[in-house]
């Protein structure tokens, strides 16, 4: 985001920098800047808490009409949650705080999706997990020519989590599958096309957009600074994709995908091949139990299943251990691939949790 439209306004007080949520009053919107830069905006549980906390109150004050979401510096709008810092808790022997970030953020991402205003998001610079769920169940959804949009968990041994399994259950025909379990990253033609994001915006139009939606307090004022995106990758292969994600599990779908020896399909055999067996297959679950149960609060629960086990019965650790703890890139899954994972692991990672079920 330019640095004009990302930094905190005057009205956010001398101490706006040193919080990593921002969160105003400007005019007749709601403004909230993730303010964390240097960590390319990776999201904490208080800073889920700040959101929430905001949304909440705004919810109920006739002053403001809609609420509007960027964050501060160029690179990033928010590159995820901060799961180096749940890594070392967890290392530690401590679980309950990846537990709670988890259920409190998909709680917020919940608000959003249930917003009784506008909600508009600009989405400018990386936009993955964490990020998508403050952006993407939102009611107008912003890119640029610097989003990157992805969901790619399952290369650290998780899954599509913040209510995405619900997002890719409603991307056009097979594409959900495919972008959850590659982690393909979209650009701004792409993630419209998907449905993670609704119209494009040239970056340098975002200060004077924030401008006409704080005086106006109507989502409309801005329509005339869209433009058309830049073509994105996937239309001209959503045959191929439906074609193979088609399959009905997800060894199938790469033995489909290895059968076939075309480029596009080697490529995406390959990607799948790099994320962690259990978070893929149980990926592939969770997307197409969204589709027949399309609520969010259905897909969060579901989620939570899968990310309060991670640490102990899944491969998390390993996962952020070789992503961003060692950087080596090279994680050591279970032995086995796919074609060895037992459907009973897989249905293990996804049984109600009792008393431990999320709530809302």
């Amino acid at each position: 985001m330019s640095s004009e439209a990302g930094k905190p306004g005057p009205e956010a007080g001398a101490a706006a920098s040193d919080r990593t949520v921002v969160a105003r009053k400007a005019g007749r919107a709601g403004r909230i800047t993730l303010n964390r830069p240097q960590a390319l905006n990776a999201l904490d549980r208080d800073m889920a808490l700040a959101i929430h906390a905001a949304l909440d109150e705004w919810a109920g004050d006739e002053a403001v009409k809609l609420v509007v979401i960027d964050a501060s510096g160029e690179k990033a709008f928010s590159a995820g949650g901060d799961i180096a810092a749940l890594y070392r808790e967890a290392i530690a022997g401590r679980l309950d705080p990846a537990r709670r970030f988890f259920a409190d953020e998909y709680r917020m991402n919940r608000a959003i999706a249930r917003y009784p205003k506008p909600y508009v998001a600009f989405m400018d610079g990386i936009v993955m997990g964490g990020g998508v769920g403050l952006s993407a169940h939102g009611s107008l959804r912003v890119v640029t020519e610097r989003s990157m949009v992805a969901m790619p968990e399952c290369a650290i041994g998780l899954v599509p989590d913040v209510g995405s399994t619900l997002v890719l259950a409603r991307a056009p025909g097979r594409l959900g599958e495919y972008l959850g379990l590659t982690g393909f990253r979209m650009g701004a033609g792409d993630a419209i096309l998907s449905g993670f994001a609704d119209r494009f915006m040239p970056a340098a139009a975002i200060p004077e957009a924030v401008a006409r939606l704080q005086e106006s307090g109507d989502p409309g004022a801005i329509d005339n600074l869209f433009a058309a995106p830049p073509p994105g990758e996937l239309h001209g292969r959503m045959a191929a994709i439906d074609r193979f994600f088609a399959e009905p599990d997800a060894p199938a779908i790469l033995a489909a995908l290895e059968a076939d020896g075309g480029d596009f399909a080697r490529a995406t055999a390959a990607a799948i091949r790099r994320g962690s067996p259990l978070s893929v297959a149980v990926t592939l679950e969770l997307v197409r139990a969204a589709r027949a149960e399309p609520a969010i609060e259905a897909a969060l629960a579901r989620e939570y299943r899968y990310t309060r086990r991670a640490q102990l019965e899944g491969d998390f650790l390993e996962g952020t251990r070789a992503a961003v703890i060692d950087k080596d890139r090279n994680p050591q899954w279970p032995a086995g691939g796919l074609e060895g994972l037992s459907r009973e692991r897989v249905e293990a990672m996804l049984a109600p949790l009792g008393a431990d079920e999320l709530a809302f």
